[in-house]
C-alpha cells in the first residue's frame, strides 16, 4: 500500500496508491467524507471500499483533498475538491495508461464529488455511490447520468434521510443503457459502523455483476 504524493491544483496531494499486477486491469478513485467534519482518506468506509477494489485486481488510489492530511491548501466548497480529484484521477490514468476502465467510488461528501466527476470525464464507466448527501446538495446536474452505477445507503441515516436519496434517484435522467441500482442496507446509519461486511458484499456482488471477466481472473490466481 505505497504513499505517494501528486501535483494538485493547489500543491501536493497525498494518497495510498495500490498498482495492479494485471495488464489492462481496471482503474478506481476513492473519495473521501467532509474535509470539514473529520472526513480523510482513511475514513472506515473509504478504506473498505479502497480494499473492495483492490481485492478485485483494480489499480486504486485513495487520497486526501486539500487541506487534508499531508495535501496542501485549504477546504473549498466543493468547487477545489472536485478539481482535486479531476488531478488525481490525471495521476492515476498516467501510471495505468491501458486501464480496460475507469472507476470512482465515494462517501458521503466524496460521493457528491465523485457524481459530479463522472460528469465531466467520459472515461469513467461505472461508479459506486454509497450515502450521497441528496438532502444537502443538488444532484441536478446529473442530466442525464452518462454511466450506471450502485447507491448504497442506510435505512436509519440520521444525517441523510433515505427519501431524499431516492427522490434523487427517481428525478435523474438517464441515457439508454444506464441503470442507477439502489440498495438499502437494513440497520445502518450514516457511518455504517457495523454494517462495513455488507457494504462490501454488496460492492463485489455489483463488480462482479458489471465485470464477470474480474470473477474469472480470482478464480485463475491473478488477483493482488
Amino acid at each position: 500500500m505505497p504513499e505517494v504524493i501528486m501535483k494538485g491544483p493547489e500543491g501536493r496531494l497525498e494518497g495510498q496508491f495500490y498498482p495492479s499486477k494485471t495488464p489492462n486491469a481496471p482503474i478506481a478513485i476513492i473519495l473521501h467524507p467532509h474535509p470539514e467534519y473529520g472526513g480523510t482518506m482513511n475514513n472506515k468506509v473509504v478504506y473498505q471500499l479502497y480494499q473492495t477494489f483492490v481485492n478485485k485486481g483494480f489499480a486504486t488510489l485513495r487520497f486526501n483533498f486539500r487541506g487534508v492530511g499531508r495535501s496542501e491548501g485549504s477546504y473549498d466548497r466543493g468547487e477545489g475538491e472536485l478539481s482535486d480529484a479531476a488531478s488525481a484521477l490525471d495521476w492515476l490514468q498516467t501510471v495505468h495508461t491501458d486501464a480496460s476502465q475507469c472507476w470512482v467510488a465515494g462517501f458521503s461528501f466524496g460521493a457528491w464529488i465523485g457524481m459530479q466527476l463522472l460528469m465531466r470525464r467520459p472515461e469513467i464507466s461505472g461508479f459506486i455511490s454509497i450515502a450521497p448527501p441528496a438532502n444537502m446538495y443538488d444532484f441536478s446536474f446529473l442530466a442525464p447520468c452518462p454511466a450506471s452505477g450502485l447507491i448504497l445507503h442506510g435505512d436509519n441515516d440520521e444525517v441523510v434521510p433515505p427519501d431524499s436519496i431516492l427522490e434523487m434517484i427517481d428525478k435523474v435522467a438517464k441515457q439508454k443503457d444506464v441503470v442507477l441500482q439502489s440498495q438499502i442496507i437494513d440497520g445502518a446509519d450514516h457511518f455504517f459502523g457495523q454494517e462495513l461486511d455488507q457494504v462490501e458484499e454488496s460492492v463485489i456482488e455489483y463488480l462482479e455483476k458489471r465485470m464477470p471477466e474480474i470473477s474469472a481472473k480470482l478464480e485463475h490466481g491473478e488477483s493482488n
